[in-house]
């Protein structure tokens, strides 16, 4: 059945009303009163409960789907999906905020390496071209979908053990070595899906995805890792705080 949801709506306020029901929808989704599965009121059902036209409605309802909190299926009609993680620009590894937030994280390892770095990896770990390092790259999901394709590099006496790489997060067992990441620099940008990444991520080829790059250091000012993530943007954002100064 569909779900059927009570929505306030201020028809004196200055803000717009398809924005107050789209709030109002997306609030219920992410506070987990619509759960991933659940079939919406169908527009003309819910235009017509709420007295609101339907291209306000249907406004509404497509914000959520440009969003990803929603899905139009033929022959199904509207269904919320999986909300999106939202992950605060903090010195934390993702594995650690998803256990947090209770999003159940599992972890592919895809590969683990022991070999030169190139030229960039090498200038980022600040290590001579021919030092070996290793490279681990992993498929990282939550709840049973991929979210991010991580690749990170490290100087070989740093690197894990493969095995403890899929049962927990990479600075989860930097931390048992007894290092200490203090400082990072980080880059987040955006790209299109190149195939094995669109295979692995569930996603169209050439889909947009989120990237970041991180270089960690540890209390002593020796770089640790070198990153190089991408993540799916259906599926996640960063939050940040901005201050006045």
């Amino acid at each position: 059945m569909s779900q059927q949801l009570a929505v306030e709506l201020d028809r004196s306020s200055p803000v717009p009303l398809y924005y107050q029901l789209a709030q109002a929808i997306e609030g219920s989704i992410l506070g987990g009163t619509l759960a991933p599965g659940d079939r919406f009121e169908n527009e003309l059902a819910l235009a017509k409960r709420l007295n609101l036209s339907r291209p306000t409605t249907r406004r509404a309802i497509q914000e959520l789907v440009d969003k990803g909190l929603l899905v139009r299926k033929r022959g199904v009609g509207t269904q919320v999906v999986q909300s999106p993680v939202h992950r605060p620009v903090e010195l934390t590894s993702l594995f650690d905020d998803l256990a947090r937030a209770g999003q159940n994280p599992s972890t592919k390892l895809l590969e683990y390496t022991v070999g030169l770095p190139g030229e960039e990896v090498a200038r980022e770990l600040n290590v001579s071209p021919d030092s070996e390092i290793v490279t681990i790259r992993r498929l990282r999901s939550t709840k049973g979908e991929p979210l991010a394709l991580m690749t990170n590099y490290l100087p070989v006496d740093l690197a894990p053990d493969p095995a403890e790489l899929e049962g927990q997060g990479l600075y989860q067992s930097l931390r048992t070595k007894g290092v200490h990441i203090r400082l990072a620099r980080q880059r987040i940008g955006a790209k299109a899906a190149e195939r094995d990444e669109a295979q692995l991520l569930d996603e169209k080829v050439r889909a947009p995805l989120l990237t970041m790059n991180r270089t960690a250091f540890d209390d002593s000012g020796k770089v640790v890792e070198y990153g190089a993530h991408v993540y799916r943007a259906s599926r996640y954002y960063f939050d940040t705080t901005l201050v006045d100064r």
